[in-house]
């Protein structure tokens, strides 16, 4: 007898609105993990992606930051807005690593300039729960739902969405596409559809 597999659940990511972004970072107490998470979410990041930030990916004569072997080791190139540079420079100049914009700490939680790797994925995984706990936003976020929002918020704004695909890194359209549905607008337009349907019922 075969069995027929039922096909894998696809789950809407959670998204956060501005506002909610905005918050949640104001609670990161620490500066390192702030600058990281504010980072991953202008740029629309993977968490890798952000805690393995070097100094030579920073193009700041063009505003942009090279993103080597992202997912699928696709290189891809990401804007960088001017907001999230400043950052990033006065970040750097508390530690002046040669290598890492987000080091790890040295011994005894200093001396971030001599580290061999760069920040761990886990440290900046806890910030992020511990201020999204003390946000009190009622949402299931984590460190990816950033880039979820990243997208959405810049589709919101009136960009491409084939350009959105390319800071992303997505390989395929679809994948891009889902964002569409996710949108403000989108909601809304369906709201006042559904009211005008519903109009004298």
């Amino acid at each position: 007898m075969s069995l027929v597999r039922p096909p894998a659940e696809k789950k809407v990511p959670v998204i956060l609105s501005r506002d909610e972004v905005s918050l949640i970072l104001s609670k990161v107490r620490l500066q390192q993990y702030r600058v990281c998470l504010q980072t991953i979410y202008s740029c629309g990041l993977r968490l890798k992606e952000g805690t393995h930030l070097k100094v030579s990916d920073i193009d700041s004569s063009r505003m942009l930051i090279h993103i080597h072997h992202g997912k699928g080791n696709k290189d891809r190139y990401v804007p960088l807005p001017q907001s999230t540079l400043e950052l990033l420079r006065t970040y750097w100049k508390t530690h002046r690593h040669p290598v890492w914009i987000f080091p790890a700490s040295g011994r005894g939680g200093i001396h971030r300039a001599t580290a061999e790797k760069p920040m761990p994925h886990g440290n900046v995984q806890d910030a992020f729960r511990a201020a999204l706990k003390e946000s009190s936003i009622n949402k299931r976020a984590r460190v990816h739902t950033l880039r979820h929002s990243y997208a959405t918020h810049l589709l919101e704004a009136g960009i491409n969405l084939r350009q959105i695909q390319e800071y992303l890194g997505h390989r395929s359209p679809a994948t891009t596409a889902l964002y569409t549905h996710l949108t403000e607008q989108a909601f809304q337009q369906t709201k006042d559809v559904l009211n005008k349907l519903m109009e004298g019922l």
